[in-house]
């Protein structure tokens, strides 16, 4: 029903109210800068566990997510083993896909690359921010699992890496600083 979509996600929380999950979703994270990479990396397991489901299952699980995932530490997923698959495989409070779940310790390791050669994921994202969404798409491909267009897209606009993620006569443009 809820269309998390570039051209319609602003007016679609116009008319919510303020505690609506998807308003304060929209006038609190939604395509505001995130530079820590472990918050960045949260960021990215959400759009992942988001493929296929509604992005209001994902709202309401955030908090779990990220008490399930070592509070998004990239250190830590990186190093999971069977016995953390299976304790997310039990964990109900969370999407429970095996394919998920790997894709995400999968990334964790390449972030632990990218910091190697970048230093941070966030500088390793700035040193991409001029290629379009067909590039990054590609870039990320390549690089991580589970990352198509629509999780690449909404991965970047979320974390404010590219710009577009309000409209320009939404009250929250002007938070957003470029």
């Amino acid at each position: 029903m809820f269309n998390k979509s570039l051209d319609s996600y602003c007016k679609n929380v116009s008319y919510l109210k303020k505690d609506n999950i998807h308003r304060l979703y929209h006038d609190n994270q939604y395509g505001f800068r995130i530079t820590d990479d472990n918050e960045l990396f949260g960021r990215l397991i959400l759009e992942i566990n988001q493929a296929g489901l509604s992005w209001v299952t994902i709202l309401k699980k955030q908090k779990n997510f990220k008490r399930a995932f070592s509070g998004y530490s990239i250190k830590k997923i990186a190093n999971y083993d069977e016995n953390n698959i299976t304790r997310l495989l039990n964990d109900s409070s969370i999407i429970r896909n095996r394919l998920k779940i790997d894709s995400i310790i999968f990334n964790a390791k390449k972030i632990q690359m990218i910091q190697s050669e970048f230093s941070s994921f966030y500088k390793w994202l700035l040193n991409h921010q001029r290629k379009d969404l067909k590039d990054w798409t590609l870039l990320f491909k390549q690089t991580f699992k589970f990352t198509g267009e629509e999780i690449t897209k909404e991965f970047l606009l979320s974390t404010g890496i590219i710009e577009g993620a309000h409209d320009i006569d939404c009250p929250i443009f002007d938070k957003i600083n470029f």
